[in-house]
């Protein structure tokens, strides 16, 4: 997966994860990528400067934070954002208080338990946990839906 900073002709800037470099240019090109303020399909790449940390910061290397419902999947990068001030980080924290209260917190398990659900070997049920980022890919691989969630699951369970 690949994260693009995002402009649309209006000047809105904003972010959207892809499978692919090539999965982007696709997308683009059939008029998929739109703007969340103005839905424009007017967008371009923005300049993005990558966010790196020292590895005594982040001792989870090459991990990401992953949920699941209802047989689909989630990964982020894992991060914590400041206090919510705009409205759409209003509403990831609002996702992420219901993520939290209404499913099951299964920390390094969650590709096993989501691959398990996928193939049916578990009953259907959300969870929200870790995964290693070629985890996460080996997933996408499978056919079990990914996308990024907006923040940092939490364990609340």
């Amino acid at each position: 997966m690949i994260r693009y900073a995002l402009r649309c002709h209006s000047g809105h800037d904003f972010e959207s994860w892809f499978r692919s470099a090539e999965a982007f240019d696709e997308l683009l090109a059939a008029g998929f990528v739109s703007c969340p303020h103005c839905a424009s399909t007017q967008v371009e790449k923005a300049l993005m400067a990558p966010q790196v940390r020292p590895a005594r910061q982040n001792p989870r290397k090459g991990a990401v934070d992953c949920a699941a419902e209802s047989g689909s999947v989630a990964a982020v990068p894992a991060q914590r954002p400041l206090a919510p001030a705009t409205p759409q980080e209003q509403a990831a924290a609002r996702l992420r208080h219901r993520l939290e209260r209404e499913s099951e917190y299964v920390g390094l398990s969650f590709a096993t338990e989501a691959r398990r659900m996928h193939a049916g070997d578990l009953p259907q049920r959300a969870i929200h946990g870790e995964a290693r980022l070629d985890d996460a890919r080996a997933l996408l691989e499978e056919g079990v839906p990914v996308a990024p969630l907006p923040f940092l699951p939490g364990k609340t369970n």
